[in-house]
């Protein structure tokens, strides 16, 4: 059975894309803990960051950084936190490889631990925030 980030890869799953190319794309977190929580997600299945391959992992890597310096370009972070979890003891809700970009903000604590709670997004308009991102790549 596929997981619901390789639905969203083949566009079984809408999603809010910030970026594509022909390794990976980044979409937005639907459960943002901040605004413009991104993930990087490898096209190719692998479960973990220790399952990807070294090359494909160091492309991954340049998109992350790409896309920390796009949010704090777009929208005035003063840090991100990049990260990865690998299994579910260590976080990982999906068992396929991604890497969370999530910006921080001024008066906004986050840590090494990430003990920050998911923002309300009811009323956020992601196709909006996703062309924001877009455009500070």
């Amino acid at each position: 059975m596929k997981d619901i980030f390789c639905r969203i890869i083949e566009g079984e799953i809408p999603s809010s894309r910030v970026y594509e190319d022909e390794d990976c794309i980044v979409i937005l977190d639907l459960s943002q803990l901040n605004k413009g929580h991104c993930l990087v997600i490898p096209k190719q299945h692998y479960e973990t960051y220790l399952d990807c391959p070294d090359e494909l992992l160091s492309h991954l890597s340049c998109v992350a950084k790409k896309i920390g310096n796009a949010l704090m370009k777009a929208f005035g972070a003063k840090g991100v936190n990049i990260l990865a979890n690998c299994y579910p003891e260590a976080g990982q809700e999906v068992p396929h490889f991604h890497i969370h970009v999530i910006p921080r903000y001024e008066g906004i604590t986050g840590g090494f631990a990430l003990k920050t709670t998911p923002q309300d997004t009811s009323n956020v308009d992601f196709k909006a925030l996703a062309l924001e991102i877009a455009k500070a790549i």
